[in-house]
């Protein structure tokens, strides 16, 4: 897409010559403009204890409202969402009647990281207007994430094999494209395991660890999911695990705003997603709150991951 008249592209552009309908484009470069004060909200706000809590029963912090906040207030003013639904809402929340979108976002995924200064991110999916439940992840018609670390990073896809392309904040405030068509590789160095804890009551996770060890793979785990995943896509390799186990037994992570949008990135930069048993895309919501397991990556190492926690030989 780069050319002498466009040397520096902005996320606008990108889109529209990615041929996002105008509606859709409009969506998305809210998010981004929300991700900006975001991002001034963890540099400047409060990391402190809001004295609420969100629909699961977990102690919110000031910067999860405020982030919340920030992302419907410009969902809100662009007038072309017809509804969302946030971690941090206990049910879908109505903006505009004749919306085209319904946008589901975990608004601050890590925010209880903020204090130790490890990267966060948002992550958001776009669906047609309506429920959501009742359909799967598949349906979305575009994901992205925005990563807050050293640098502002924003990854889109629109799907349907129009890539993974990833964009920086820069000086004056512009997302500019970085790096076009993200790819993963089908066989990782890196793996990044979440909930470990679950490996001292399920022998095939303890197995499938000492398997990587045995293999000499990097570990590469932050606690985070947004930095651990956006690792993968910044390497192009890598596995990411999270599954059921202890008080999580179906899994801590919900399928809806974070394990959901992430399958669809993953699987359009050539990875594959897994919640053990089928594609994440394919699994049917439920509800709002539902959790899932998930094996994200390169294609090789999540099939061979699956194979290995059901007992099957690789």
């Amino acid at each position: 897409m780069k050319d002498a008249s466009h040397s520096i592209i902005s996320l606008d552009y990108h889109l529209r010559v990615a041929g996002a309908p105008d509606h859709l484009r409009h969506v998305i470069n809210e998010v981004a403009r929300a991700s900006k004060y975001i991002v001034r909200e963890v540099w400047q706000g409060s990391a402190g204890f809001a004295g609420s809590q969100n629909q699961f029963g977990e102690d919110q912090l000031q910067v999860d409202i405020l982030s919340n906040m920030i992302i419907e207030k410009q969902l809100t003013e662009s007038a072309l969402v017809h509804s969302y639904a946030s971690e941090e809402k206990p049910e879908l929340v109505m903006l505009h009647e004749n919306g085209h979108y319904t946008v589901v976002f975990d608004p601050l995924d890590g925010s209880s990281l903020v204090d130790t200064d490890f990267a966060i991110g948002t992550i958001v999916g776009v669906y047609p207007k309506g429920d959501v439940v009742g359909r799967s992840p598949r349906e979305q018609i575009a994901a992205l994430y925005i990563i807050y670390g050293p640098k502002t990073v924003l990854i889109y896809s629109l799907g349907g094999g129009n890539g993974v392309h990833q964009f920086v904040l820069n000086s004056i405030g512009e997302f500019v494209l970085d790096r076009e068509y993200l790819g993963v590789g089908d066989d990782a160095k890196v793996y990044a395991p979440g909930n470990i804890a679950a490996a001292s009551e399920n022998g095939a996770y303890k197995m499938l660890l000492d398997q990587w060890i045995a293999r000499k793979m990097t570990l590469r785990y932050s606690g985070g999911m947004v930095p651990d995943i956006h690792h993968i896509f910044a390497k192009g390799n890598g596995i990411f695990v999270n599954l059921g186990g202890g008080k999580f037994p179906q899994g801590k992570l919900r399928l809806l705003y974070e394990c959901g949008p992430f399958a669809f990135l993953m699987e359009e930069a050539g990875g594959a997603s897994s919640d053990g048993a089928a594609s994440l895309l394919d699994q049917k919501i439920t509800s709002l709150d539902q959790r899932t397991q998930i094996i994200i990556g390169s294609k090789h190492e999540v099939e061979n991951a699956v194979k290995s926690l059901n007992g099957e030989r690789s």
